[in-house]
């Protein structure tokens, strides 16, 4: 599969052409007729709030998603991912998102776990252990930024602490609203040292370490993690010491964006359901898509959808192309979840009760929307940025 170069986007936007190469666009038509023909069915057979699928059945479709070479797409080809720039991971986001567990299980799993992206700013030995690990032997992992004091303010609230001891760092301190942490065989943890933030690459089997599940509104709960004398070697540290923030701050960012796609796909495919629907249900001696205010809420929610989807593209394409998207990335990621989360409550009133059964997907899609309004940080915090910004510069 191509990797999305700067130089092709470059090249495609100096000639005055807007639209996706070429390859991206036999992409999508490849993910879209594997989420119909290959994930959709397996799904379907499991209970409604799951997150997981049998590990047979995930293992066959693996096997399948491997074979079609939709593999760890965002990682790098020299280490068997599929080597997509930005705007080709807003396309898998998107298309992957098309399922009732897309919200937080793409693709039920079916493509893999990228690891981190930052982990390919490691030393060579890192890389090899931890990202080829998660793309070769399946190795899960979690990311620990938020704490009590504040999740979208890690620069000052991070109290977590790693004291170096001899040729280790000794943490101590608790992580919160850690997604996957429970099940995972590796992380990344943010803590403060001497000289600031410092990222450390943390084996999960480390004595001292302890999971506590947090419930949630999604069946997907993340957990509370606590690290008390937990020992790392220095040789774990990612980076420099201290330089653990603009390593979060860079990760971050461009994860916003194929997160902001992912919720619109959730929208696309919630219209979708609300459009089939309306054709065919009669309601006082005519269909649903014959009433205006049925045919209101569909042009609306296109509309935005489509805007939305622009903004993400948008965001992407100017990562690829090397500049700095701290703006961009903020702005797709406030309207795409605010939008997504408009069109699936639409979408529940135009099927009434229906829309709020479980023989549906929107009303699991409804209650995990509202956490991405709040995950990758909340609406308010990216419009503080985003003003700050403007009136600044």
């Amino acid at each position: 599969m191509s990797f999305e170069t700067g130089t092709a986007v470059r090249d495609r936007e100096e000639s005055g052409a807007w639209e996706l190469p070429e390859h991206l666009v036999m992409l999508r038509e490849t993910l879209r007729r594997f989420m119909r023909a290959e994930v959709e069915p397996v799904e379907a057979r499991q209970p409604h709030d799951s997150y997981a699928l049998p590990a047979d059945e995930l293992e066959a479709l693996r096997v399948k998603a491997r074979a079609a070479g939709l593999w760890c797409l965002a990682s790098p080809e020299e280490f068997g991912g599929g080597g997509l720039g930005l705007l080709g991971q807003v396309i898998v986001a998107e298309e992957a998102a098309k399922c009732r567990m897309g919200a937080y299980v793409p693709a039920c799993g079916a493509f893999g776990i990228d690891p981190p992206s930052v982990i390919w700013l490691g030393s060579r030995a890192q890389q090899e252990k931890y990202g080829v690990g998660g793309i070769k032997g399946g190795k899960k992992n979690f990311v620990a930024i938020s704490e009590a004091a504040g999740g979208s303010d890690p620069a000052r609230k991070i109290e977590t602490r790693a004291v170096l001891d001899g040729d280790h760092y000794v943490i101590n301190g608790t992580k919160l609203w850690i997604t996957g942490a429970d099940k995972a065989d590796w992380g990344i943890v943010f803590a403060r040292t001497e000289t600031g933030i410092t990222a450390l690459i943390v084996d999960r089997e480390t004595p001292g370490i302890e999971c506590r599940e947090i419930g949630v509104i999604r069946s997907y709960a993340p957990y509370e993690v606590h690290f008390k004398d937990v020992r790392v070697p220095v040789e774990n540290r990612l980076g420099d010491e201290g330089q653990g923030f603009a390593i979060c701050q860079k990760w971050l960012v461009h994860a916003r964006v194929p997160y902001a796609a992912g919720v619109i796909g959730i929208g696309q495919e919630a219209l979708r359901i609300a459009i089939d629907y309306a054709r065919t249900r009669n309601v006082h001696k005519s269909l649903l898509a014959d009433k205006q205010a049925i045919q209101w809420m569909v042009a609306d929610s296109e509309m935005e959808l489509r805007a939305a989807r622009l903004l993400v593209y948008q965001a992407a394409w100017n990562g690829v192309l090397g500049r700095d998207i701290k703006t961009d990335a903020s702005i797709a990621k406030v309207v795409a979840t605010e939008t997504a989360g408009r069109v699936v409550d639409r979408c529940i009133q135009i099927l009434g009760a229906m829309g709020v059964s479980r023989e549906m997907p929107l009303e699991r899609w409804y209650r995990e929307l509202r956490i991405k309004r709040i995950g990758e940080g909340p609406s308010e915090v990216h419009r503080m940025v985003l003003a700050r910004e403007l009136l600044r510069n």
